[in-house]
């Protein structure tokens, strides 16, 4: 893992049209609520198995709701050997900082607004809980 990046720097990483992949490690359900434009998701649990998905990438970020299990996910991503070349970054503060400043795009037919309100709304919830016991109506 090559450190963090703030979603100042991820954003003009986007609008720059640069080779990067946002790597979003939330539920599929989570992630068709709210996420960042133009990312993919890549469930937290999936990411050994769709590990080779990852060979030849250039630039990798990992996104989660409050920016502590896209660490993780960034070192597990960077100690893999066919993304040795890639450079591994784990956004800091995760959706919940996104949202601050940026809106969310939404899979399931809400729209930017809905979903960027939601996500502020649910700043105070803790980490995605592994053990599945997340808020599911949370966008995060």
């Amino acid at each position: 893992m090559d450190g963090e990046i703030s979603t100042d720097d991820v954003s003009a990483l986007l609008e720059s049209d640069a080779d990067v992949r946002i790597v979003d490690i939330r539920d599929q359900a989570s992630f068709e609520r709210g996420h960042i434009p133009g990312s993919e998701n890549v469930p937290f649990h999936e990411l050994t198995a769709k590990i080779e998905d990852f060979d030849d990438t250039d630039r990798i970020v990992t996104v989660c709701p409050h920016g502590q299990a896209s660490v993780q996910a960034a070192r597990l991503i960077g100690s893999y050997e066919g993304s040795a070349d890639a450079r591994v970054e784990s956004m800091a503060g995760g959706l919940e900082a996104w949202a601050e400043a940026y809106e969310l795009s939404a899979d399931d037919g809400e729209g930017d607004e809905q979903s960027e309100r939601d996500g502020r709304s649910e700043r105070n919830e803790g980490e995605h809980d592994t053990r599945g016991n997340a808020d599911s109506s949370a966008p995060f």
